[in-house]
């Protein structure tokens, strides 16, 4: 795999940028980017060109120690390492300097300041210590555990579906949006619908929650099951699956109690602001999104995520316009459930989910723009480091609306001239 060397010259404001090879010939001409949102978000632009000329690099980054002005460009660099193959260094200023001192270098420039420092980080290897991880790397590994343990909880509760299918299937009549504490408290003691049937109604209305009333419709619906399944091995199976649910119930729990605990990303508390985000959710859009200078509008962002529209058309004639759903599910599935709270609890996402039903609107569809309108507030939220404010977006729609009015009726190919009804041949449009 080749080398590349990549040498950034900070100064107060902006850099300058060189790429080498491991011969020190320049592989991309020296450029220069404020230290600003636009400005790294075009680095990683350029990066990710300069990888897909060259699908096996390995790039070598590094800057000096300057005082703090270089922080911001060595962790956008630190984030960069989840999608690109960079590495990131910060080098003494003194080293580079009687580096170039050696190599009797009569002129300095910005440009051939940055070629001094990946020069150094060439000739001097083994003075070099990168960062060789994603900063967010502890964050992610801990994330994917827990989502691989809420997998396993949905093959138990799935498991354990299908067995009360067959049980006790009057129960499952309150678990249709998920399985309540009592129900399993219930399943350990009574998990068939036959041995329900024998129990005592006071006995039953032990169990917390469960009401008196609620005992005696529970024992004697189980009276009148159709259940097929009576024998000890699934009584004995249920009971092990559902003591297998809380004990990942618990794990899980834990596991993101300690998660949300350890993580100091500002990031994380700035999406927390936005009503519907939880620490759980706002860990995993991070870690999916993980550098918003990657993203060069809300646009982009919305297709990373998979919620942009595209056309299609069938064969029977059918037609129109539906969310793309390309790209990773999981961000995705994090989406679709911060909407879900967001509408009942968020009055700007609900007035949108109220508006497009009003008008006809398919739940899920309109459930659809409702995901489309946060990932774009996220957006919005991450570049400008504020927190949530809907006035804000209402001002920003209010003034999309003016402008759009201000569009009607104008032709976009007429933009140099309006029509005119004197020319010949020449049709005055009907807008």
């Amino acid at each position: 795999m080749p080398d590349y060397f990549f040498g950034i010259d900070v100064s107060k404001g902006h850099s300058n940028f060189v790429m080498l090879d491991s011969s020190k010939r320049c592989v991309e001409d020296d450029f220069q980017l404020d230290d600003t949102f636009d400005g790294h978000q075009k680095l990683y632009s350029i990066l990710s060109e300069f990888c897909v000329r060259h699908p096996k690099a390995n790039i070598f980054a590094a800057v000096e120690s300057t005082g703090g002005y270089e922080n911001n460009w060595f962790d956008v660099l630190a984030k960069f390492q989840a999608h690109l193959p960079i590495r990131a260094a910060r080098l003494n200023p003194c080293g580079v300097y009687n580096n170039s001192k050696a190599g009797l270098d009569r002129n300095i420039t910005d440009k051939i300041s940055a070629e001094n420092v990946a020069k150094y980080i060439i000739e001097h290897p083994e003075k070099v210590r990168y960062q060789l991880q994603d900063p967010l790397a502890p964050l992610r590994k801990q994330w994917g555990f827990i989502k691989m343990l809420k997998k396993q909880k949905t093959q138990l509760l799935n498991q354990l579906e299908s067995n009360l299918y067959t049980a006790n299937p009057e129960i499952l009549a309150y678990c249709k949006n998920s399985t309540p504490t009592w129900v399993f408290n219930l399943l350990q003691r009574y998990p068939t619908a036959s041995k329900l049937a024998k129990a005592r109604n006071s006995s039953v209305s032990l169990i917390p929650y469960v009401t008196p009333q609620k005992a005696k419709k529970l024992v004697e619906t189980a009276k009148q099951s159709v259940a097929s399944a009576t024998d000890e091995t699934t009584s004995q199976i249920i009971k092990a699956t559902v003591q297998q649910i809380r004990q990942l119930s618990k794990v899980i729990d834990a596991q993101t109690k300690a998660m949300t605990g350890k993580c100091s990303i500002p990031e994380v508390e700035l999406l927390k602001t936005f009503i519907g985000i939880g620490d759980d959710s706002a860990v995993g859009l991070i870690l999916e999104i993980s550098s918003i200078k990657r993203f060069k509008k809300a646009k982009h962002l919305a297709s990373f995520f998979g919620l942009h529209p595209v056309y299609k058309k069938s064969g029977d004639g059918s037609w129109g316009f539906h969310m793309s759903k390309k790209g990773r599910t999981v961000p995705r599935q994090i989406l679709y459930m911060v909407a879900m709270v967001a509408i009942q609890s968020n009055p700007l996402i609900r007035e949108i989910y109220e508006k497009h039903t009003e008008k006809g609107m398919e739940k899920k569809a309109a459930l659809g723009v409702c995901m489309h309108k946060i990932i774009r507030i996220i957006y919005g939220m991450l570049k400008h480091n504020k927190a949530f404010d809907p006035e804000i977006d209402r001002k920003n729609r209010e003034k999309r609306n003016s402008q759009d009015e201000k569009k009607v009726g104008l032709d976009k190919s007429r933009r140099y001239q309006a029509y005119d009804p004197k020319a010949p041949i020449s049709t005055v449009p009907v807008f």
